[in-house]
């Protein structure tokens, strides 16, 4: 008989062995269970006699008297005796709840101890769950089958899904043992830390170990036609661990390649773990056959790890490298990486035979605001050799070589809550500059701060006047300023001329208002400066020169300033708009902030000293000099100045009509953000008592894509026939006004297809190799390439494309970036445009996984290209290809890769570089 289950209806069920000698007992029992499972006798009341509902296939309906049967049983305990027997019971076919359900029907063959589940039928057995197009459950063979359903037209649909604890199979059918948890899974997919094994026939032994037969081990994402695998002909599968396989060899869209290898191994891990790293393998010409970027990696905590690399070269060169990154969460995150290179070129005996050591440290951490609101730890640092970007032969990294400065901190800053409050900092800083090898260090500054007082303030309401307006504050500087060169970096030379000193200042100001438009402040400041070095000059006459002697002790002198300056703002409106006519502008508004300032600095001759000397014609002159001039603040001021400043800030807006038909109010645009000129009149000069007029500038134009800045200097003296500034005025002297000494002009823009589509550039990567060390955040100077990390990074990084066409992308995506820079200068007569470059990058999809990229510039004084960089990307879906090309410079070279994305196998890659050529 075959009863049809309801497909809503839920059922937990409970099966248990009998083993009884009472056929009726096992009837009623066994009916009992059946009845159960169906779901049509959840509960049977006393003395009601249950009616089964008649099916299709029913002859006939059956009748039970539960208490004829029922107390038999009850009576068996006093009068059966094969109860009290010994034998030991035979295991249960199931021990646990099984959940089932079935779209279509739920079926019992009771002649075959089978159960069928039918269409969207799924299974829940302990921790295994299987769902399917058909379920059949053996009771006598414990087995569980699934497998897909077929149609009348041939087509199979709703393939097995075997989930058992976190792993997950994907089989065209399974076979599953209850009592051995063992199964047979055919052509089954399934994913595993990142990659897919497909395989004929997979034995699943147990929870843990998976033997396969055929099977295909890829990361590729398309699962039913790969564009790769490597076909494994037997392999043991130990999930989120390893696949350990025999003979292997990559395939290729079906097609197989000699790559392969004998016996393989294949780590599967979701979290991290240690081990080794497998090298790059390259030539050079200068250094023969290498090995790079092996070595071994730490997985020491979920909190830290630790890289290790080393390179090696036949002729003797090798490098060594570490990098580190750690984290806590809501508390603070960094890395730390330090490289060191041992180059030897050429062979010992040969003319061009060199050997140098070149290193570089960097350490980035920053803490997270939610941390400790009133502290601050943060570090920026990178320093090393002055020749390590242009020498390193493990990465290229244009941006870096063509910087000249690298820079370093690392500051811990504190603030005391109450009332003053009391802030305090700790900075040790780095710059170094690459060319001349100057290096100039802090170790450390120290500054302390207690916030303004209003000592005549009110207790409640607001400050007014001059009076209540009164505050002060009190700052310290404390620094050890240390000057070397990269050669005595790191060696106790280094500490030779270190500087010491401390600077104390209190400020104390005011401001009011005037004539109820007019903004006034007045200050003054009073400075002291202790310091440790000092210096005395006197006149040698046997060496017929004059010496100085570096004195060190403590020494100290005090200064004090006096400054007042008037403000005030006013707007001014242009009204464009005529009655009866609809006109695009508006109106334009100007504003503008003119300012004056008086600045007193008196003259602190008491710390000048002079000596006589006899020049080189014999005439006996008296020198002046300030024993603090080498001291870590400088000399005081020696003469007194009384000046006047003059400044005025412009700024100019315009209302338009929008574009947008919908919108009633016009739109506001920027003319010109900012319009400065600002000068100062020198009352206790002699001459030249005018300063020059400086004028600067910018605007952001094309919605804020193009930014302008531009700058001038005017002054209002003429020059000699040496070219000298005379006391006298440029007009005076048959001239214009003002005559232009010197002019600069920088120009931005950036431009892309979004920009014309209305969607928004994505953000750049947080974290770049070229700002890490220092370089531009941008790519005008070319992307890096770097070879010691993941210069191409994994598959989670790629950028999101939308894929119009397999072969043609009809959008073309693009970006242009382009930086324009002119400087003119006529100080001394020359009028000459000093420099005058042009820099662009860019980048273009020619396809969905075509892309084409450039960053170059001409030098227009030079006429000459800049440094140029070549690249051509294509995106082979599971695999990437890259090439970088710089065709002419010092630097021309070129670099090619092609290698896998996934993290999992990144290390099957083929890395070729052509060095740039050797400068004797």
């Amino acid at each position: 008989m075959t009863f049809q289950k309801p497909s809503h209806t839920f059922t937990k069920i409970h099966l248990k062995a009998l083993h009884t000698n009472s056929f009726h007992i096992l009837f009623f029992l066994s009916f009992t269970v059946f009845v159960n499972t169906l779901g049509f006798a959840q509960e049977i009341p006393k003395k009601q006699t249950p009616i089964l509902p008649k099916t299709e296939n029913d002859s006939m309906r059956v009748t039970i008297d539960v208490d004829s049967l029922l107390k038999p049983t009850a009576n068996l305990k006093e009068t059966d005796s094969i109860l009290q027997d010994t034998l030991p019971k035979k295991k249960e076919f199931l021990t646990d709840v099984v959940n089932y359900k079935a779209l279509g029907y739920v079926s019992l063959n009771q002649k075959f101890k089978q159960t069928t589940l039918y269409d969207q039928a799924e299974v829940n057995y302990q921790d295994m769950e299987i769902k399917s197009g058909i379920i059949v459950i053996d009771h006598n063979k414990n087995l569980v089958y699934a497998g897909r359903l077929k149609d009348s037209a041939g087509v199979y649909s709703q393939a097995p899904t075997f989930k058992q604890g976190a792993n997950l199979v994907e089989p065209d059918s399974i076979i599953f043992n209850t009592e051995t948890k063992k199964a047979l899974i055919f052509n089954s997919r399934t994913e595993q830390s990142g990659g897919y094994i497909i395989a004929d026939i997979t034995k699943k032994e147990n929870d843990s170990v998976y033997f396969i037969n055929r099977g295909k081990f890829t990361t590729s994402e398309n699962k039913e036609d790969p564009e790769f695998y490597f076909l494994m002909r037997k392999a043991k599968i130990v999930p989120n661990k390893k696949v350990v396989t025999g003979l292997t060899n990559m395939y290729i869209y079906n097609v197989p390649t000699p790559i392969g290898l004998p016996f393989a191994y294949f780590p599967l891990t979701k979290k991290q773990t240690s081990g080794i790293l497998f090298p790059t393998f390259g030539q050079d010409s200068r250094r023969g056959y290498n090995l790079q970027n092996g070595g071994y990696y730490f997985a020491i905590s979920d909190y830290v790890d630790l890289a290790v690399y080393a390179d090696y070269y036949t002729n003797g060169s090798y490098g060594l490298r570490t990098e580190s990154s750690y984290a806590v969460r809501y508390k603070f995150r960094g890395n730390f990486g330090f490289r060191y290179e041992n180059l030897i070129n050429s062979e010992r005996g040969f003319p061009d035979y060199s050997k140098s050591s070149i290193y570089n440290l960097r350490w980035s951490h920053s803490q997270d605001s939610k941390a400790n609101p009133s502290s601050r730890f943060s570090a920026s640092v990178n320093l090393g050799s002055s020749k390590y970007y242009q020498e390193s032969v493990n990465q290229i990294n244009a941006s870096n070589f063509l910087n000249n400065t690298l820079s370093s901190s690392v500051s811990y800053a504190k603030s005391f809550t109450g009332e003053p409050q009391v802030n305090m900092s700790v900075t040790a800083t780095h710059s170094q500059n690459t060319r001349t090898q100057q290096i100039d260090m802090t170790l450390p500054t120290f500054q302390g701060s207690v916030s303004r007082i209003f000592p005549f303030a009110p207790k409640v309401g607001t400050k007014k006047g001059i009076i209540d307006n009164i505050n002060f504050q009190y700052n310290v500087n404390a620094q050890n300023r240390i000057s070397t060169t990269d050669s005595l970096f790191f060696k106790k030379e280094m500490f030779d001329d270190a500087r010491v000193g401390v600077q104390q200042s209190i400020p104390i100001s005011t401001n009011f208002k005037v004539f109820k438009y007019f903004s006034v402040s007045a200050s003054t400041n009073f400075e002291e400066n202790w310091t440790l070095n000092t210096v005395r000059k006197y006149y040698d006459e046997g060496e017929n020169t004059i010496l100085t002697q570096d004195l060190t002790g403590f020494d100290s002198f005090r200064t004090y300033n006096f400054s007042t300056s008037v403000g005030t703002t006013i707007y001014g409106m242009f009204n464009l708009e005529k009655k009866g006519k609809d006109t695009k502008i508006k109106a334009i508004r100007h504003i503008m902030r003119p300012s004056i300032s008086y600045n007193i600095n008196p003259a602190f001759d008491e710390y000048y000293d002079s000596f006589d000397y006899i020049t080189a014609n014999g005439d006996l002159t008296r020198a002046e000099y300030s024993r603090f001039e080498e001291s870590l603040y400088g000399s005081p001021n020696k003469n007194f100045s009384s000046s006047l400043g003059l400044s005025l800030g412009n700024n100019f807006e315009a209302k338009v009509r929008d574009r947008d038909s919908t919108k009633t109010e016009p739109k506001k645009i920027i003319l010109l953000n900012n319009l400065n000129f600002s000068t100062s009149y020198n009352f206790a000069g002699d001459s030249l008592q005018w300063s020059p007029v400086r004028v600067s500038g910018g605007t952001q134009l094309f919605d804020n894509q193009m930014s302008v800045n531009f700058g001038m200097t005017l002054d209002p003296y003429a020059l000699d026939n040496n070219n000298r500034r005379v006391d006298k005025y440029n007009i005076a002297n048959g001239g214009s006004l003002f005559r232009l000494t010197s002019a600069s002009m920088n120009l931005s823009y950036s431009l892309s297809s979004d920009s014309f589509s209305g969607k928004k550039e994505p953000d750049q990567r947080a974290i770049d190799e070229s700002v890490r060390s220092g370089g531009r955040a941008d790519d005008l100077f070319g992307k890096p390439q770097n070879f010691a990390d993941d210069r191409l990074g994994d598959e989670d990084r790629d950028k999101e494309k939308e894929v119009d066409s397999e072969f043609y992308n009809f959008t073309i995506p693009w970006s242009l970036r382009i930086a324009y820079a002119v400087n003119y200068s006529n100080s001394a007569r020359q009028s000459e445009i000093s420099s005058n470059s042009l820099m662009f990058s860019g980048d273009i999809d020619l396809s969905p996984r075509w892309t084409v990229g450039v960053s170059s510039g001409y030098d227009f004084k030079n006429q000459g290209f800049t440094y140029t960089q070549l690249r051509f990307e294509r995106d082979l879906m599971s695999w990437r290809m890259n090439f970088s090309w710089i065709p002419f410079s010092e630097r021309s070279s070129w670099n090619f890769f092609i290698g896998i994305k996934s993290s999992l196998l990144k290390d099957i890659k083929y890395d070729k570089q052509r060095e740039p050529d050797q400068r004797l």
